[in-house]
Parts: structure tokens; sequence; C-alpha cells
């Protein structure tokens, strides 16, 4: 009986107007993603509503509330407040335009309107910015560029277009297959075996395309049961800046590379009016960059986001990277990310190689100048299996004319010798988002340079001729771990590791300078948002061993250096306009104790092709100041650590660097092409330094900085 009491005033409240009585309703919200859901769904969350929740698919809001308490239109202006349209009620341009870029529903309404009116190729053509916004927002992130994006259309009888919303889409041959989402876009990683998509929907004749671009791709499927395919193909620069990018990041393209005639990655930067690269000394052979007034041992190089040549392989080591190797070349000027590592003072350089899933099944190169320098290169890829691909990279070059002495000093131009250098590594993608990447390099240079008549054989240690000898073995394994949660695209985790083994035994005449290092690397980054991709974080620990054992003639120096490290990095991207990156590190090196490594990258667009960017931030590096500066043993200088100190590299303090730049960009049409032009300007403010004095011709001093020190570049381009 008191079951049936409580019944009664139960069914009273939901049928009369007192409070607490709540009343159920359903209305049409657009969006588009996961944000648009959280957004219209957060907006709700205020006194009288009990539940809000939205249907992506549908696009239909469930709605519990409180009439007493909140009024329905109330309600509908909260929605439109955050810039989600109403059947009745339109949000503000502004606050819709503020929205993140896979937000813009009203962008796909337009694309879908303008084929309803025109279905011909001509319109196809025109709407192709707004479609490939429409791919580019199906996800929670921007899709891979390696993937295959693009929209799936349904013609009725009277020649409109619908998108069309679950159609399957797969690679012939194969289960690796993908449905298409409420608006009729897809994306699908591509399989490496063939090229041929098959599309099928149930009423539909299934039918293979053969695809040739991987983005902007329309599929329609037409009344008499036939599909049609209208590819959009462009092109990418050579070089470019990414506009949307908040560090500042000029790439270098295969397309780039093949202006000069570049046989490794010093050569390379050739066409690059940022950097500089000249020969460090014509003994060795070896070539140094510029960046910012600074020499190359102040920019922080990478390979694949992981060490490159470092500590003793600095002078010798971007004659280590075979130019045909490479797949494209990221350049930072100034401070970068805190994930990368805190040792960027000039900037960094990451240098991406040939991918085993979509670089060349073979490719055989040969190059030979009138000098007689011959190189010799070999790419192979292999798809093993569906998931497993392996690559493999051969790289040989070898110069035998020591008669070349142009400036007849008696003395040899170049270095003569042989550099043989190789990668094999294996790739895992399970297109789950689980990726494993591992692999090892192999590095053998020998080089012997001085007189056209030393012979090492007979004159080496000797005062018959002089000669130098440098002989290098370089190991390296390495291994990449990451997974990118399936429904939650933003979020991933990864592990880097890289073990290295460098050797490096030298003569130059009488002097010997012999050096090992040992390195051991870890990086675990885990990323994801905060509610909505307007604030993206990504935070880690790091690990770095350095090991080093030098002979420098009767002297030897021994360190270790261990240094574990926390790093966390906060962007914030309210609109297309604005957006800024806060990074801090916090490091501990056991020779010189714990330091903080705070940068910040800020980006502004005031106008649609103007770009404004600033940047500041802390750098630290320890200096080698042997292997960088193996030039002066050439000249048998006497060599004089002043005022060293126990416990620390040679004594010295580390080198500590504070850079702030600013950078314009501008974008303008010329000759109907696309032109950039650039004004930047950049100081680093050395608060520690080691400096090499070689005022006295007798001897080389090094000591540490007493004063100031600051290169300061500012160039148009």
């Amino acid at each position: 009986m008191l079951f049936l009491v409580f019944s009664g005033i139960a069914a009273f409240s939901q049928n009369g107007k007192t409070p607490g009585a709540y009343t159920t309703i359903s209305f049409k919200v657009n969006g588009v993603c996961i944000q648009c859901k959280d957004r219209i769904e957060n907006a709700l969350k205020v006194k009288g509503v009990q539940s809000a929740v939205w249907n992506m698919d549908s696009k239909m809001l469930e709605l519990v509330y409180d009439p007493t308490r909140i009024s329905l239109d109330k309600i509908e202006n909260k929605i439109v407040a955050v810039g989600h349209d109403l059947e009745l009620k339109k949000s503000k341009s502004a606050v819709y335009n503020a929205l993140p870029t896979c937000c813009l529903y009203r962008d796909l309404q337009t694309a879908t309107n303008a084929i309803n009116h025109d279905g011909d190729d001509v319109q196809l053509q025109n709407i192709k910015t707004t479609l490939d916004s429409a791919v580019n927002a199906s996800g929670d992130v921007k899709q891979s560029a390696a993937s295959v994006n693009g929209i799936v259309l349904e013609e009725d009888d009277k020649g409109k277009f619908t998108p069309l919303s679950n159609a399957s889409i797969s690679w012939l041959g194969t289960n690796k297959g993908v449905l298409t989402d409420s608006t009729g876009v897809f994306s699908i990683q591509p399989d490496g075996l063939n090229n041929s998509l098959v599309v099928s929907y149930a009423g539909y004749q299934p039918d293979t395309l053969v695809v040739t671009e991987t983005k902007g791709v329309k599929i329609v499927l037409a009344t008499n049961k036939q599909l049609k395919e209208v590819t959009v193909t462009s092109k990418q620069r050579s070089t470019y800046v990414n506009n949307l990018s908040v560090i500042r990041t000029q790439t270098m393209t295969g397309k780039e590379l093949l202006k000069a005639a570049c046989c490794n990655l010093s050569e390379s930067f050739e066409t690059n009016p940022s950097v500089d690269v000249t020969y460090s000394d014509a003994v060795t052979g070896s070539k140094q960059i510029q960046l910012l007034g600074l020499s190359g041992n102040y920019t922080q190089l990478t390979v694949e986001n992981l060490p490159g040549p470092r500590g003793i392989a600095t002078p010798l080591g971007l004659n280590s990277i075979a130019g045909p190797w490479i797949e494209s070349i990221q350049l930072t000027k100034g401070v970068g990310s805190v994930a990368n590592g805190y040792e960027s003072i000039a900037g960094q350089i990451n240098v991406e190689l040939k991918k085993p899933e979509n670089s060349e099944k073979l490719l055989a190169n040969l190059y030979v100048n009138d000098f007689g320098k011959t190189d010799l290169n070999l790419n192979l890829s292999k798809k093993i299996s569906k998931n497993w691909s392996t690559g493999l990279l051969l790289h040989d070059d070898f110069f035998t004319n020591r008669q070349l002495d142009f400036n007849k000093d008696g003395f040899r131009d170049l270095p003569t010798g042989n550099t043989f250098s190789m990668v094999n590594r294996y790739m895992f993608d399970n297109s789950k988002g689980a990726m494993v990447q591992f692999g090892f390099k192999v590095l053998n240079d020998k080089r012997t340079g001085g007189e056209v008549g030393f012979d090492p054989d007979t004159d080496k240690f000797s005062t018959h001729h002089y000669g130098l000898g440098i002989n290098t073995e370089r190991y390296e394994a390495f291994a990449k771990i990451g997974y990118v949660f399936p429904e939650l695209k933003y979020k991933s985790i990864g592990l880097q590791v890289a073990a290295i083994s460098h050797r490096q035994d030298s003569y130059f005449g009488l002097t010997t300078y012999d050096a090992k290092q040992q390195t051991i690397y870890g990086n675990l980054i885990y990323q994801s948002i905060i509610k909505t991709t307007a604030h993206k974080f990504r935070t880690g620990l790091s690990f770095l061993y350095d090991k080093y054992n030098e002979a420098f003639n009767l002297s030897n120096y021994k360190r270790t250096e261990v240094v574990p490290g926390i790093f966390g990095e906060y962007t914030f991207t309210p609109n297309s306009k604005f957006s800024t990156v806060i990074g801090l590190r916090g490091d501990h090196n056991s020779l010189f104790g714990f330091f903080i490594t705070p940068r910040l990258n800020i980006r502004y667009e005031p106008v649609t092709g103007t770009v404004i960017r600033a940047s500041a931030g802390r750098g630290q590096r320890t200096a080698n100041i042997f292997a960088e500066n193996t030039s002066v043993f050439a000249s048998a200088r006497q060599v004089n650590i002043i005022a060293a100190a126990a416990g620390k590299a040679y004594g010295l303090n580390p080198e500590v660097a504070w850079n702030r730049g600013v950078s314009i960009d501008q974008k303008f049409r010329l000759f109907d092409h696309d032109a950039l032009f650039t004004v930047d300007f950049f100081r680093n403010d050395f608060t520690s330094q080691v400096v090499v004095d070689l005022e006295n011709p007798r001897q080389v001093k090094f000591y540490n900085l007493q004063g100031k020190s600051f290169p300061t570049v500012s160039r148009p381009r």
C-alpha cells in the first residue's frame, strides 16, 4: 500500500508543474564530433537540468529538465552561446568561428548543399577545401598524413547528393577496412601491397577504384548502381613552414634534397638560407653547420627524435647520414619542445629517414665526381606480412686520389678513405593503435690526410711526412613502441630507447687522440587533452647515460654523466588565430646537479597569411672540448685547461644560454606561385660558456667565460 502511494506522487509530479517535476524532450543540435558532444553536454550542467545526452550520429539531444527552475528558452540560449545551432536559433559567427577545426559543422553542410545544387565535376572541384576540412573533422584529431582520406556520397533519382554513412571501404584482397561515419567521411591506413580500394554498400554493386592520391578522394554512388570517382590532386612544396604550428619548423622534403647533389646530411643544407655549411678544416675534411651565428655544436641533432651524432661524434656526425636515406628534415630555430631534451641552444634539426612501409622497394644510386669521389647507395624495403615490414639502407663512399692538390701547397685538399654505413629496421603496425619499430645502425669510417706523399704504413708517427688518420666505429640499437587509443585518438603513449657505442682512434702527426663513448637513452611520453583539444598536454620521463673515456697524448679524461629527467608541456589553442606552448622540465646531472629548463612558444595570426611567433627558453649542454676542436690538433698546439675543478667535465662548468626570438612569416602570391617572406630576430645570452682561446699560436686555452657572450642574428629571407 505504501508503494502505491509513492507511485501516485511520482505520477503527479511528471504531469503537473509542481517543483521537482521533470520533463523529457528531444530536439536537434548541430555538431560533428566528440568535442561537440562534450561542449554541448557541459553547457547544460546547470541547475534545473537533470541530464543532457547528445547523439553524434542523429544530432538529437535527449534532455530531462525541471521547467519550474529553468526555461527551455534559457537552455537553448546556453547551447547557442557555446557555438552550436538549433533549428530556430543560430550561434553568432564569432563564436562559431572560434570552434576547433574539427567542430566546424557548417562547413560540412555548405559542402553538401553545394553538391546538391550542382553535381558535376567542376562543382566537386570547387568544394575541395570544405570537403577536405570535413575529412579532417571526422575524428578527434587530424589524421595521419600517410592515411587515405575521402568522402562517400549518394546520388538520388533527382541528381542530388548526400553523405552516405556506414559504407564499407577496404583494400582489395584484405580484410583491412573501415566504415564511413555519419557524415560520409572515411580515413584508412595504406595497405602497402596495393592501391586498389573496394567500396561497397547494401543495394549497390561493389566496385574497385585505383587510388593515386591520399587526400581529397570523392566517391559517388550513382542511381544506376555504378560507382564513379573524382580525385582532386595537389602538389606539396619542396620546403615549407606549417603556419598552424606554434613552434616555427621548416620542413625540407625529398624534392628539396634533389636540388643539390647531396651525398650526406651536411650537403643537404646547401640550398637552405637559414643554415650555413662550411668546412671545419681542410685537413680532416669535416663539415660544420652554423645556426643563429653559433657553430653546429649548439644545435641539437636528432634522427627521428632519437639522439643523433653528439658528444665525440659531433665533428664528423653530419657526414655519417647519407642523403638518399633522408625522407625529410625539420629545422627549428631557437628553443623547441622540452620533450626533446634540454640541449637545444641555437635550434634543433630532426632528420626523418625513409620508412620501410612507404619507401621504394628498390633504389640504387651511384655518384661520381671529377675528383674521383664515389658514392654507392642501395635502399631496400619489403612488406613481410600484413602487419610487418622491413627496410635496409646501405651507403658506401670512397676517395683514393691522394694527389688532389689544387693550390700546390704539398697537402691533400681532401682526406682519402672509405665510409660504410648501414641501417636495418623493422616495423609492426596492427592498424588498431599499436606500433613497434626497432633496428640497428652500423658506421665504419676511415680517412687519411696530410701531405701528398704521406703513407701511413711507413710514415705514421714519424717526421718524414706529416699525416693524420681518423678511424671511427659506431654501433646503434634503437626501438620505438607506441599506442594510440582507438576510441580516443588524441590520447597516446610512447617509449623511445637507444643504445650507442662510438669509438674514434685518431692521430695528427705525433699527437694522438683516442676516444670512446657509450650512451643509453630513454624517453617515455604520454599525451592527451583536458576536456577538449583546445587544451592539450604531454608529459613524461627521460633518462640519459653518457660514459666517456678520452686519451689525449699521455693524458686521460674519463667521466660519466647520468641525467634522469621529468617534463611537462601544455598547449592552449582557443581558436585558429592564437596558440601557445608552455613547457618545463627538470633534470639532475650527476656532475652538475639539478637544473630546470623552462620554454615558451607563442603564435598569433592577426590576418590570414601573416603569422607572428615569439619564443624564449633555456638550453644547457656539456662541451666536449677535444672532439669539438680536433682541428687545433693539426697544428700541434699545447692544450691548457685553465681553472679546472675536480668532479666536472674536464674541470669546466656546463654551457648555459637563454634564447629569445621573434619571427614574422608573410605568405603571398608571386607570378601565380605561393611565396613566403620571413623576417626573424634571435639572440642567445650565455650565462656560462666554455671559451676556446687561440690567440697564442703555440697553445690552445680552454676556460669558463668571465663576462658576457651573445651572438645576435636577424635576416630577411
